[in-house]
């Protein structure tokens, strides 16, 4: 009889982990490999598929080795960078490119004549979605009008976001996608379970190359047994921030978190009517059991701890990450510089795929110290634009849950509870991405009959209340919104 072992796939923007859990939740082991980033050309970002599936293989059989064997693993959940898109050969599998990353901005043209034409409207009503590159929809049509390997397939070509990938891989030929990767092609409407038509041909795909749309928990498909010895049920699958909501135990209407990783990404349970917002704001399925649908209102941030990814590995002013949070504690203030961090656009609730990023505000008196702690002082910022907009769509938050690697800086913390003015919640476990896949596949292996049973997999949260005066966060904000302004004007 199989144990209550989990298996969790967590690919990633920058890396693949497999981590093995407990039915308590409790992490039991973890393996994870790095990702090459490919910048062909500037604002284009791009994955080998291969080495993703490569890399996420070798993590999972040294988790299995780990566990005992592919008998002691229930089942596997999966989690993905989302709106990434993966074009392969259904008779082997292989990838006939390199896979378009969300980060990528090279469809902006297309976006921008769609709307010109007057199709946004009609794109949010059915998806609520934004028409912007970032989505993946625009990311397929593009590899089929510029790349001649997926024309050539034929029927052959399979197209689909990174689960739907791994899942191909992993049973060798189900090819399905889970509802909440579903929701974020602007392919599907909110209120369907498959694809539209009229969507399909606006972007110019063909439905034969698309995936069928799945519950997040249940029977998704098996693993081949020449895999890991043995076949081992794939039994939960969301797009990596759904899951991170999951793993936060948002499961209540107004229940809010955000996760700081390489974008930072703003989820707000809206119960079981899709939202409809008014300030640019999202509308996605946070998850779907048993054929029955949560909805979420969210904001995306681009750029989050990419931004201390760049000013370590590019500028070089910090040798580490965690030289951030020494540096920004070494001086009193930002000193009147702030960072405007669109290195790849700006997200919600702008919305300005062409803007550039800029640091304003510098003197003699600047130094170093400044604009790294500008740069954490821009996560607050950029989450309080967000705020607002949530706010008026009338989902005000009472609380933050946050999660991600750049929550281990605890003055960006604390700053976040200063100027949003609200209690910012952190779990002891910091994994809540890979946890919300565990909880999904504990439901679906019928470890636990719901979600709300399987929250025990959650640990404790500690709480960060604000500290400074509401003159002194008006003030910092209104720096804020005049480096915004600027940057918008261009």
């Amino acid at each position: 009889m199989a144990s209550g072992q989990i298996l969790v796939i967590d690919e990633g923007t920058t890396s693949t982990r497999a981590m093995l859990f407990g039915a308590d939740g409790k992490l039991h082991g973890s393996q994870q490999e790095e990702l090459t980033q490919h910048y062909p050309e500037p604002s284009l970002v791009e994955h080998d598929a291969a080495e993703i599936w490569d890399k996420t293989l070798s993590c999972c059989r040294k988790m299995v080795e780990q566990a005992g064997g592919a008998e002691k693993i229930r089942a596997i959940g999966i989690t993905n960078q989302r709106e990434t898109v993966v074009a392969w050969d259904k008779r082997t599998g292989e990838p006939l490119c390199r896979a378009i990353v969300w980060q990528d901005r090279r469809t902006a043209a297309t976006c921008d004549a769609l709307r010109e034409k007057g199709l946004e409207e009609e794109i949010q009503s059915k998806t609520g979605l934004l028409l912007d590159p970032y989505f993946s929809g625009s990311k397929m049509g593009w590899m089929l009008e510029n790349w001649p390997e997926l024309r050539d397939a034929g029927d052959n070509l399979a197209l689909g976001t990174i689960e739907s990938y791994l899942i191909f891989r992993l049973t060798g030929g189900d090819h399905v996608t889970d509802a909440t990767n579903a929701s974020r092609t602007m392919l599907m409407p909110l209120d369907r379970d498959d694809w539209d038509d009229s969507l399909l041909e606006m972007f110019g795909i063909p439905r034969k190359a698309l995936p069928t749309v799945t519950d997040c928990a249940g029977d998704l498909g098996t693993t081949s047994s020449s895999l890991f010895g043995g076949p081992i049920a794939i039994c939960g699958s969301a797009g990596d921030q759904q899951a991170a909501t999951i793993g936060q135990a948002c499961l209540r209407p107004g229940d809010t978190k955000a996760t700081f990783g390489t974008g930072a990404f703003i989820l707000t349970n809206s119960g079981e009517t899709a939202p409809k917002s008014r300030h640019r704001l999202l509308s996605t399925i946070l998850f779907q059991i048993g054929s029955k649908r949560t909805y979420a209102l969210e904001g995306s941030v681009f750029v989050a701890g990419s931004l201390m990814q760049w000013l370590r590995d590019d500028v070089k002013l910090i040798e580490f990450a965690g030289e951030s949070e020494e540096l920004a504690r070494s001086v009193d203030s930002n000193g009147g510089v702030y960072i405007v961090p669109a290195l790849s656009g700006l997200g919600a609730p702008h919305w300005k795929a062409d803007a550039k990023a800029a640091i304003s505000g510098l003197s003699f008196a600047s130094g170093k110290a400044h604009i790294v702690r500008a740069a954490l002082e821009a996560m607050a910022y950029q989450c309080h634009d967000l705020k607002t907009a949530f706010a008026a769509d009338g989902a005000n938050w009472k609380s933050l849950r946050i999660d991600g690697g750049m929550v281990a800086n605890d003055w960006m913390v604390q700053d976040l509870a200063d100027i949003l003015d609200i209690p910012v919640e952190k779990p002891e476990f910091f994994e809540t991405t890979a946890l919300g896949a565990a909880m999904l596949a504990a439901v679906g292996s019928g470890i636990y009959d719901s979600l709300e049973d399987a929250s025990v997999m959650i640990s404790g949260l500690s709480q960060s209340q604000p500290q400074i005066s509401s003159q002194s966060r008006e003030l910092r904000l209104q720096g804020w919104h005049k480096a915004v302004a600027s940057v918008l004007e261009h």
